[in-house]
């Protein structure tokens, strides 16, 4: 469940699948999610084992603030991200869009009219008389 209590699904790879299953055969879960019983230990090595200074409560947000972060730096798309995070609105998502690498440099080579000008370019550097025949 998300915040706005809508469902979302996360992508992972199939041989995660047994482990899954393996977990629920070994703690059987009784309140219908994966990992009830973890975040008050996973915190614990954090704090203690790592070193982390994280706040009360806000592992679970660092974390996946962290995560978006370093999605967009390794060169993830925006949309990709809106669905792995589970934002309704766009806009929500935006605010990773800065930690794209080369987000401006794509939108450059991505522009139609950079197409058009390397074409006149190469149009330039051909004689008068040839531009005289393809014109």
């Amino acid at each position: 469940m998300t915040i706005s209590s809508g469902e979302i699904s996360i992508p992972f790879a199939a041989y995660r699948l047994a482990m899954i299953d393996l977990y629920n055969e070994i703690y059987k879960p009784t309140s219908g999610k994966l990992f009830t019983q973890c975040y008050t230990p996973f915190c614990y090595i954090l704090k203690n084992k790592l070193g982390l200074d994280i706040p009360t409560g806000q592992a679970s947000h660092i974390l996946r603030h962290t995560f978006a972060s370093h999605f967009m730096m390794n060169g993830g798309n925006i949309l990709v991200l809106r669905d792995i995070l589970g934002h309704a609105d766009l806009s929500m998502t935006m605010r990773y869009a800065h930690f794209a690498p080369d987000h401006l440099t794509e939108a450059i080579s991505l522009n139609p009219i950079a197409s058009l000008t390397a074409a006149t370019k190469k149009v330039e550097v051909l004689s008068p008389l040839c531009r005289h025949f393809l014109f």
